[in-house]
């Protein structure tokens, strides 16, 4: 696989890698390892020892944290240009979330050293990385909240405008990452067969339509009324 060189990849763009100098990606680049995981193949888990950070090329990942009962609740969803594994940058602390891929990914893997090489000497670059830190944290925040403030509706309502907003959309409006039942039961704290009830409910109602896994948001603003 040929490898892009960090300082000509448009990917640093959409995270802290931007605050770096052309000599420091340059070096990244002759350390860092790229590899493609396919759809369904874990990155890493829960309990592991990361040493870096993941710099997502492309595809999305879900990670997910075991409950107590041994189900998966899935945390947050991990797009193109994220990187993943910040915090054991200045922690030893292992992984707390599993990471597995929902479609194809392509991610290069950089080693805690070489960041932490830019971490002390390039302040610019230090602040990016708190602030990413700092949004994690304020979203996790606002998880925390809408699992005990809002109805099971109203955050899977969330969840479809959210995937709209941030994925792709084919020529016919459906949102081109396709997940599971099990994960949009997943991502909002609920049993399977509830998440399917109300899928189905919304598609009758019209505020979705679906095509298989697929989902488009039909009425906007309906979805938003959704209590």
């Amino acid at each position: 696989m040929t490898m892009s060189k960090c300082d000509q990849c448009i990917i640093k763009q959409f995270n802290s890698l931007r605050a770096l100098e052309k000599d420091d990606l340059i070096r990244i680049s002759g350390c860092k390892t790229s590899k493609y995981i396919k759809k369904g193949e874990v990155l890493f888990k829960e309990g592991d020892n990361i040493n870096g950070v993941y710099c997502v090329k492309s595809g999305v990942c879900k990670m997910s944290k075991l409950s107590a009962n041994g189900k998966d609740q899935i945390v947050k969803l991990v797009v193109r240009g994220d990187l993943i594994g910040q915090r054991s940058l200045v922690t030893d602390e292992v992984s707390n979330l599993t990471a597995i891929a929902v479609n194809e990914m392509e991610v290069c893997f950089i080693p805690k050293n070489e960041v932490l090489h830019d971490l002390a000497k390039n302040a610019s670059f230090s602040l990016d990385m708190l602030q990413d830190m700092g949004r994690e944290l304020r979203v996790a925040d606002n998880i925390i909240v809408d699992m005990a403030q809002k109805s099971v509706k109203r955050r899977l309502a969330d969840v479809l405008t959210y995937l709209h907003e941030t994925f792709d959309k084919d020529e016919d409006g459906y949102v081109s990452v396709v997940l599971s039942r099990e994960d949009y039961a997943s991502l909002v704290g609920t049993a399977t067969e509830s998440a399917i009830r109300i899928l189905s409910q919304f598609k009758k109602e019209g505020l979705i339509a679906t095509t298989g896994k697929h989902v488009k948001i039909v009425d906007f603003d309906g979805l938003r009324r959704v209590e």
